[in-house]
């Protein structure tokens, strides 16, 4: 079993049931799926462009992106319906876990002059956005293999209620929040 997994298990679960004072397992805050996203402007004039976000979302992930396209045409973007803009990732079960773990552990730490992620980026209802802006702070990046430094948006939803219900959740897993 993963380590992050079993971590929400043995130490998360007993500790948000104490907090909040839950009466029935089945309230306590989990989390429920990641989604791994890079979208940009690029893709417009160089249609390859999507190519590479697959290969880079793929390695990062280990999971085959779905190449994301445009809702509506824009003239002023020079966006087409139906045009590819970019990929999506949704991460669920063990692959969550894992990437989770390494986001945290691994490459969260990578990032230049870090001291924590903002703990005010949750929507009112526990779930977190977090923007990295080059994709190369992931160890599975080649730096030799990428064509551009591209930003990656990462969402983390959770079943819980409340922001504070989400972010006790994503303290008690590691998340380095700032102060």
């Amino acid at each position: 079993m993963n380590m992050l997994k079993s971590h929400y298990k043995e130490k998360v679960v007993p500790a948000l049931k104490e907090k909040f004072g839950y009466k029935n397992v089945h309230q306590i805050p989990k989390l429920e799926k990641v989604i791994v996203n890079c979208t940009t402007k690029d893709t417009v004039s160089n249609a390859k462009c999507v190519d590479q976000i697959v290969e880079d979302l793929a390695v990062i992930t280990g999971q085959k992106p779905v190449v994301t396209r445009a809702k509506k045409s824009n003239a002023a973007f020079k966006v087409r319906e139906d045009m590819p803009m970019g990929a999506a990732v949704t991460l669920r079960g063990d692959r969550m876990y894992e990437f989770l773990e390494r986001l945290i552990h691994v490459s969260l730490p990578r990032v230049r002059d870090f001291r924590g992620i903002s703990s005010k980026a949750f929507d009112g209802r526990g779930n977190y956005t977090l923007g990295v802006k080059e994709q190369i702070i992931f160890p599975e990046v080649e730096y030799d293999k990428i064509d551009k430094v591209r930003g990656v948006g990462i969402s983390i939803v959770t079943t819980a209620k409340n922001n504070d219900e989400g972010r006790e959740l994503l303290s008690q897993l590691g998340m380095p929040f700032k102060g």
